[in-house]
This record gives C-alpha cells, sequence and structure tokens, in this order.
C-alpha cells in the first residue's frame, strides 16, 4: 500500500488559482496510475483527474477540463493538479488516490490508495 499525502490546499478568491501536490511514498512510483478526487460539502466524492504512469496520458472531468492541469514528477514521487480560474463550486476537500498496472487510464478506474485530503475553499 502507497502513502499519500497532500499538499497545498487553502483559501482562495474566485478567479484565483491553487497548486495542490501529492508525494507517494514507495520505491514504484511508476507503476501507479494517480488521480485527483474532489469531495464537496453535501456531495460525494467525484473524479477530478487522472494521469496514467508516464505522464502521457490524462483524463479530466468536464467540469474541470480547460481549467486544472494534472502532472507528475517520476523522479520526486510526486502528482500535482495546477487549478486556474478556480469557482465557488470547486470547494471542496481534495483527495490524492494511487492504482497499480493501470491498462487503460478512464474516469471510471479505481483508485484503492487514498490520501487524508486537502482542503480547499474559493470564496466568492
Amino acid at each position: 500500500q502507497v502513502q499519500l499525502v497532500e499538499s497545498g490546499g487553502g483559501l482562495v478568491q474566485a478567479g484565483g488559482s491553487l497548486r495542490l501536490s501529492c508525494t507517494a511514498s514507495t520505491r514504484a512510483f511508476s507503476v501507479y496510475a494517480m488521480g485527483w478526487f474532489r469531495q464537496s460539502p453535501g456531495k460525494e466524492r467525484e473524479f477530478i483527474a487522472a494521469i496514467n504512469w508516464s505522464g502521457g496520458d490524462t483524463i479530466y472531468a468536464d467540469s474541470v477540463k480547460g481549467r486544472f492541469t494534472i502532472s507528475r514528477d517520476n523522479g520526486k514521487n510526486t502528482v500535482a493538479l495546477e487549478m486556474n480560474s478556480l469557482k465557488p463550486d470547486d470547494t471542496g476537500v481534495y483527495y490524492c488516490a494511487a492504482e497499480k498496472f493501470v491498462a487503460t487510464l478512464t474516469r471510471a478506474t479505481e483508485f484503492t490508495s487514498w490520501g487524508q485530503g486537502t482542503q480547499v475553499t474559493v470564496s466568492s
């Protein structure tokens, strides 16, 4: 089981930007697909973005496409989520997730390792 620790959350005004980071404690980071999910108040956890093992394939939720960018650095065991043009609806707890040996990355890919989450609050 890989340990995941998120950082970078905070309070930002609408239209602003934040960069989230997730660090994985594993010697085999490059075999994991990585994802970001969000749980907003009163809602179920939802898929935001995912990236395959090499960084060559990325997928986004329609609600964030064009505003958020997921990236990874396999040399540093990190995955990042750059969030621009933030909206109040983007408020929530953001979770990093990992899954080994994902053959084909989709929005339905199931992730079994999760971080504790980091709070993002966007004020209007």
